[in-house]
């Protein structure tokens, strides 16, 4: 989710029901180095009372410096540290970071024992079923045994990348094997995915990504289902209208250049749409916010789902 889950995006999603979100992937070497673009990831909003900052790195003492950051600059209103052990990007594993972690199970829990002693809020982290093979329920025991707090698990290999279909059962292994808070992961698009997988896996919780993307609404949806409360999708002109509400704000948080990030969430929007193709062509051009509203809502009588 590097590149989306900004400050704008987290509090559209808390809108519509999320209890936690993640900033995107931190580099604890560029915190500790004084990076100016990287200590930008730690703004948080002005109603964002409780954020997970995530962070990625495979030096244990420069991850337990960047905790000390993190809480320093935070205060009370961070709400736990989350080490990103599963992102499979080339990028981030040719350094070490992410999910090459799995191939170093002990470096893993060095990892997690220097961030505990320093952190004052809850250590969690996500990982994968392995590298290219099932490790996943030994490694999580290893980040148990050096003190994690809860673990999320998405159940692909890193080899996998997002291709096939998420492997429950190495959740429910997990769940089974470990002691403490187990979030499930991958694959989950609706309120009846998130409710299964619980139900299949015993998990504690789930963990939304890609699949909040163009529809943040999925968290009103997936507490409904748990809650087993009838459910409405939002009709065409709702979705619209929350587009237009994530391109006002960004354009009042980071400026004309917030609307150029913004091509990146528009087309999830428009997802389904006949003739979506030609809209986002016409929204690319737009130069503000109110020419976006404008052309979606005079758009909204002419396209159809």
């Amino acid at each position: 989710m590097a590149g989306y889950t900004d400050v704008v995006f987290r509090a559209l999603c808390r809108s519509f029901g999320c209890d936690l979100s993640y900033t995107e992937m931190i580099s604890a070497k560029g915190l500790t180095f004084g990076n100016v673009k990287t200590s930008e990831y730690l703004t948080l909003g002005e109603d964002e009372r409780a954020v997970a900052v995530q962070l990625f790195g495979h030096e244990p003492d420069r991850m337990a410096e960047a905790v000390k950051i993190v809480a320093d600059h935070l205060g009370p209103r961070l709400s736990c540290i989350d080490v990103n052990m599963g992102c499979p990007a080339q990028k981030i594993v040719a350094n070490g970071d992410g999910s090459a972690l799995m191939r170093t199970p002990v470096l893993a829990g060095q990892i997690v024992e220097a961030m505990k002693r320093v952190s004052p809020v809850p250590v969690t982290v996500k990982f994968r079923k392995g590298w290219d093979k099932d490790t996943c329920v030994p490694f999580a025991k290893i980040l148990e045994a050096s003190g994690a707090d809860a673990l999320t698990l998405h159940p692909r290999t890193r080899m996998q990348q997002y291709r096939g279909t998420a492997d429950r059962a190495a959740i429910g292994a997990v769940k089974a094997a470990v002691g403490i808070p187990v979030i499930g992961n991958g694959d989950i698009a609706d309120g009846e995915s998130a409710v299964s997988m619980m139900r299949e896996t015993g998990c504690d919780g789930v963990m939304i990504g890609r699949a909040a993307l163009g529809q943040p609404w999925i968290f009103r949806e997936i507490k409904a289902a748990i809650a087993g409360q009838p459910y409405t999708p939002p009709t065409l002109a709702e979705r619209l209208e929350v587009a237009v509400r994530h391109a006002e704000r960004i354009e009042q948080v980071k400026g004309p250049h917030g609307l150029v990030e913004l091509r990146k969430h528009l087309p999830r929007y428009l997802h389904g749409i006949r003739g979506s193709a030609a809209l986002r062509t016409r929204l690319n051009e737009a130069k503000n916010a109110a020419e976006i509203r404008a052309f979606l809502l005079d758009s909204l009588k002419n396209i159809t789902i």
